[in-house]
């Protein structure tokens, strides 16, 4: 009896999403946190952020860097890049962060041209939009 549940479920899921190969084409630019959402169901919002995210990805690579918005419209970059590989696992994007400290993974949930979603280990889920320089 379980087993149409997990069909139903699986069908709703699958119904829409954007194919790993397209989120991947929209990865690139500077990206500002808006939210988390715990495991728990509650979220953390971000009204104010002093660092941006800024993805690169060429090919089947990217960096991320932390950057710090000025007023004049340029950016502060911070020394720590994070380099990651971009990997298409059971018709998933990941993301695979490699540093000298550590490693992890990241799974896109979504990414469009105005939010980009990542699930971390934790089931923790982090929603960014673009990020716009405000006056």
């Amino acid at each position: 009896m379980k087993y149409p549940i997990y069909l139903l479920l699986l069908t709703l899921f699958s119904c829409g999403s954007q194919s790993p190969e397209e989120m991947k084409g929209y990865l690139n630019g500077y990206w500002e946190i808006e939210k988390v959402k715990l495991p728990d169901g509650s979220e953390k919002s971000f009204t104010i952020s002093t660092t941006v995210d800024y993805f690169e990805v060429k090919g089947d690579s990217g960096v991320r860097k932390k950057v710090s918005p000025q007023l004049d419209g340029t950016f502060l970059t911070f020394e720590q890049n994070e380099l990651f590989e971009v990997i298409i696992r059971n018709d998933s994007l990941i993301l695979q962060y490699k540093t000298p400290y550590d490693q992890w993974e990241e799974t896109v949930i979504k990414a469009t041209e105005t939010e980009f979603v990542v699930l971390n280990k934790d089931l923790k889920e982090y929603h960014y939009k673009p990020y716009r320089l405000t006056e």
